[in-house]
């Protein structure tokens, strides 16, 4: 099996996994493949053949309802690529450090208060949260040799 930066590396397969990001945070949380098929202006045995590598690897999650299939973004197969790239950026802060604050900020700026929110949405706003904390880490550590 592939491991997740070969998944990743696919610039399609990121589209997809961009466009479950926005429906996570915008809408429902599950997109059709239709609709994937729609936003990305792709075939839909393209976008099938991408879904399926990305289920196979645990980085969607599919709901059957009759012929339809609903996919939705878990993003906790991509806490390997933070955690092996955050070493080679030289920062002492811990990316799950600022995680909590990162994910109740992003819950607040779209106008939910800790309490606003279901258990799955605490749930995916945490690994966002630790994924934006190790970036934002990460741009800093880099702007620092930037200006080196």
């Amino acid at each position: 099996m592939a491991d997740i930066f070969d998944i990743v590396a696919d610039s399609t397969r990121r589209e997809i996994l961009q466009v479950l990001l926005e429906s996570q945070t915008t809408g429902s949380g599950e997109v059709s493949v239709s609709q994937i098929v729609q936003a990305l202006e792709l075939s839909q045995p393209t976008v099938s053949k991408h879904l399926k590598v990305l289920r196979d690897y645990g980085l969607v999650r599919v709901r059957e309802e009759g012929q339809h299939r609903y996919y939705h973004l878990d993003p906790s197969p991509l806490e390997e690529v933070d955690e092996w790239l955050f070493p080679f950026l030289g920062t002492a802060e811990e990316p799950s450090d600022a995680a909590d604050a990162t994910a109740v900020g992003a819950a607040s700026s779209v106008g939910f208060g800790a309490t606003g929110l279901s258990e799955s949405q605490k749930e995916f706003a945490a690994s966002v949260g630790k994924v934006a904390a190790g970036a934002a880490a990460r741009a800093a550590a880099l702007a620092s040799r930037v200006k080196r």
